[in-house]
């Protein structure tokens, strides 16, 4: 079966992880990806441990599929050969502060004077316009402006650190496939290719839906533990007699009568769809006692066969060799080299397609091991 994205080629010039994990998706999709590194300035993945198989396993997760280049952009002749090959592409991609591209000679507008079909995917923090725009960050930075930190956490513990980067991922690697996607769609139309700006701290603001909607058309104010989805409502995590954790998100009335009557509180049934924070916090505080009866396993034993939305706090160790990570396939053996018998564990690409297939050719590459 051929791969869904077969025939679309990519000149990758990010670094870290926003870029990476775009082209990632798009070469596991089918894409041909060019992915051009500094000789001289070593991305931080590809030395961040841990390691296996002699190299960082970030760097060869986020690499995987793409051909490595070893280019100094300061060199002009190196700048003259991308423009001689710049016709041969379909997408840019590029991670650098608003103008480094332009002092390079590799701007959107020099580029698509040769190749007038190219689409230019820009990920930045804050954008290419606007006061922040050349303002340092990271994924900590972006949440906090975009007012996901403040929406988040505790009243008395602040927002949490999370442990994924969502304004890199959610905000810029998945709204640059989206955006670069949608311009290979209207590029079929127009025969044009054009720019996208993809600020991370726009694109996580935009992740703020049901919240924001309230705030700015229902004029009520947000923050920590004030929303049913945030911590106000029982929708929340119980700790167990032994300190582990259940997550409980039984709203809807089918489900709160399940809960109800698995754990024997009536207080559920009378008092679980109050908007009254009182009725809330009562509610809360009888299945934080009700949880603490019990350990982990004997909870997991009670819900695992009940349909009422309970489900366990896994570690991450847990979750990648539960049943759905089993069953649904989460991680795949990538070969270390082009037709190597040798493999390495891997997140899988998630998207399930009917008829086209997801590529997993090899790891990561060394510096400039890769051919154009």
């Amino acid at each position: 079966m051929p791969s869904a994205l077969k025939g679309l080629k990519v000149l990758d010039f990010s670094t870290l992880l926003p870029g990476p994990f775009a082209s990632m998706y798009l070469a596991d999709m089918g894409a041909e990806v060019i992915h051009i590194e500094s000789p001289t300035r070593p991305d931080l993945v590809r030395i961040m441990p841990p390691y296996a198989n002699g190299q960082a396993t970030a760097h060869s997760y986020l690499n995987r599929n793409k051909q490595s280049i070893a280019l100094d952009l300061k060199d002009t002749a190196n700048i003259e050969l991308i423009k001689t090959k710049i016709s041969e592409f379909d997408i840019v991609l590029e991670q650098f502060r608003p103008d480094v591209m332009r002092r390079l000679g590799l701007d959107y507008e020099t580029l698509a004077e040769i190749n007038p079909r190219l689409i230019y995917c820009s990920i930045t923090g804050y954008g290419q316009t606007g006061a922040y725009k050349d303002r340092a960050g990271h994924d900590i930075n972006y949440l906090a402006l975009a007012g996901v930190s403040g929406h988040s956490g505790r009243q008395d513990g602040g927002p949490p650190p999370l442990g994924i980067q969502i304004a890199d991922v959610a905000g810029g690697s998945l709204h640059a496939v989206i955006g670069i996607l949608a311009a290979v769609v209207e590029r079929q139309r127009s025969g044009m290719g054009q720019y996208i700006d993809i600020s991370m701290t726009d694109c996580v603001a935009s992740l703020n839906s049901m919240a924001a909607s309230a705030s700015l058309a229902g004029q009520t104010p947000q923050g920590p533990e004030q929303g049913m989805l945030n911590g106000s409502s029982f929708y929340d995590y119980y700790q167990t007699k032994d300190g582990r954790y259940f997550s409980v998100g039984s709203l809807e009335p089918q489900f709160m009568a399940g809960l109800a009557a698995a754990l024997d509180l009536p207080i559920l049934m009378a008092k679980g769809a109050s908007f009254d924070p009182e009725d809330r916090q009562a509610v809360k505080k009888a299945l934080q006692e009700k949880f603490k009866t019990q350990d982990f396993v004997a909870w997991q034993h009670l819900f695992q066969s009940l349909d009422i939305c309970v489900e366990p706090v896994l570690s991450l160790d847990e979750a990648l060799v539960s049943q759905i990570a089993q069953q649904r396939s989460w991680v795949v053996d990538v070969p270390l080299s082009e037709n190597a018998t040798e493999t390495e564990p891997q997140l899988a690409c998630p998207i399930k397609f009917s008829r086209s297939q997801m590529k997993y050719q090899f790891i990561g590459q060394g510096l400039g091991e890769g051919k154009w």
